[in-house]
């Protein structure tokens, strides 16, 4: 009776794990889309300049991220309610931390406090919607993974008005307390999948591992390295985008300049991150069921092409306020899926046993990324202009496109010829195209 109670449970609860699995990531998205907000508030009051702020927001991919694998075996332990708590009270701390910070060094400790949180968050999540939704992975990473790339796309208005009226202080304070409050409630609530309540199903057309991967066979497989390049060719460019949008349009002199799109009047900065928010969420359930439906590597393919058009077309076209708004959305669209390809690939190729750990490792790849978000900047006023970081983004988006259908996708067919039994790695290429 038990058994079949939980039978019947389980295909309910696991969607309920998964909504509390968004709403957590909604409340960390702040930490990273918001922040390009709080950049020339704290430029203007301390005067420490943007180059150096921008380091905070290194500060906090590395540590949101490189954490990650520590934070994966706990979580793979001890179950995900610990680990998004823990989360949920630093996230809590360092916008506090972020409120008070009266020079760079502090700020920076309160980047490095909301990266770990953030991490512990957000790599727990992913991992359980992996675990919940065999049949269903690239739609349920990229559902999860959307709360974070579309969660703060309500709150930029709020925050703006905060800080204008109240000071940047005071917006990290309230949404920081705020963010913390629900995450720690709703982490009571989350749990893993217990044996026999995930049903062994996969989506059709989707090549899986023939066995278990520890996190030690997995760093030693040329095809997590070659992942570990793609994410970091694509993602570089997107959290440059990403922390750069409101500096760049203020060099482009139309941040405030008002923009009137579907009926909706707003300042083209405010209009563009909006946007950007929602189509950055969008693109992650979306591409992640286009991956259920015609392979990963195929996926990564026309989403990296996309990305790179998109990006070469803000450099050409985005100094009109309505282009910048509409290529600014072109290009989150394009760059938000890469959070539920890489996580759903990673656990297609080594299994689900340990798929937070692993996808953890993979997910280093965003803080190695970061490490050239600085560059942005350095390279914009050494040059006069933003052309320079707009074309070095497209060709590492081409070369990540090329490498997906080239030598990703031949890799891991000769994988799944292993793994079924000796199948000629030709005919496992046919049967893949």
């Amino acid at each position: 009776m038990a058994s079949l109670t939980r039978e019947v449970c389980a295909p309910r609860y696991r969607w309920l794990q998964l909504i509390l699995g968004i709403l957590c990531m909604a409340m960390i998205a702040n930490l990273q889309y918001g922040w390009t907000l709080f950049v020339n508030p704290i430029d203007a009051k301390y005067h420490w300049g943007r180059t150096g702020i921008q380091v905070a927001f290194s500060v906090f991919v590395l540590a949101e991220t490189w954490l990650v694998p520590v934070e994966g075996w706990f979580v793979d332990r001890f179950g995900p309610r610990l680990v998004v708590l823990t989360g949920g009270a630093l996230i809590g701390i360092a916008w506090i931390i972020n409120a008070v910070a009266d020079s760079l060094i502090v700020l920076y400790v309160g980047a490095a406090v909301g990266g770990i949180g953030a991490g512990a968050v957000y790599g727990t999540c992913i991992g359980n919607a992996l675990k919940w939704f065999t049949d269903l992975r690239g739609l349920a990473a990229g559902l999860t993974a959307a709360g974070f790339g579309a969660g703060s796309a309500l709150t930029i208005l709020p925050i703006q008005y905060v800080i204008a009226v109240h000071g940047y202080q005071a917006a990290f304070l309230f949404f920081g307390i705020g963010q913390s409050i629900v995450i720690c409630s709703a982490s009571w609530f989350l749990r893993a999948p217990r044996p026999g309540e995930v049903a062994d199903r996969v989506a059709t057309g989707i090549r899986l591992a023939g066995r278990q991967y520890t996190p030690l066979e997995v760093a030693q497989s040329p095809i997590f390295w070659i992942m570990y390049v793609m994410f970091v060719l694509v993602g570089a460019g997107g959290l440059m985008a990403t922390a750069q949008l409101a500096p760049m349009a203020k060099d482009f002199g139309i941040d405030a300049v008002p923009v009137k799109l579907v009926g909706i009047t707003l300042p083209a900065l405010t209009f563009a991150l909006s946007i950007d928010r929602i189509l950055n969420g969008i693109t992650r359930p979306f591409f992640g069921w286009v991956s259920d439906n015609i392979g990963r590597e195929n996926t990564m393919f026309i989403a990296f092409s996309l990305e790179a058009i998109g990006v070469w077309l803000l450099s050409m076209f985005g100094q009109n306020p309505l282009n910048f708004v509409i290529l600014s959305g072109l290009v989150f669209f394009a760059w938000g899926e890469i959070y539920s390809l890489f996580p759903s690939t990673c656990t297609d190729s080594f299994g689900e046993k340990y798929a937070t750990i692993n996808a953890g490792l993979l997910y280093t790849a965003k803080g190695a990324a970061s490490l050239l978000v600085p560059l942005g900047n350095v390279l914009a006023t050494a040059t006069g202009s933003w052309r320079a970081v707009f074309t070095i983004a497209v060709i590492m988006n081409l070369i990540a496109a090329l490498l997906a259908v080239l030598v990703l996708k031949p890799m891991r067919a000769v994988r799944y010829a292993q793994a079924i039994g000796g199948t000629s790695t030709a005919s496992v290429n046919a049967r893949w195209k």
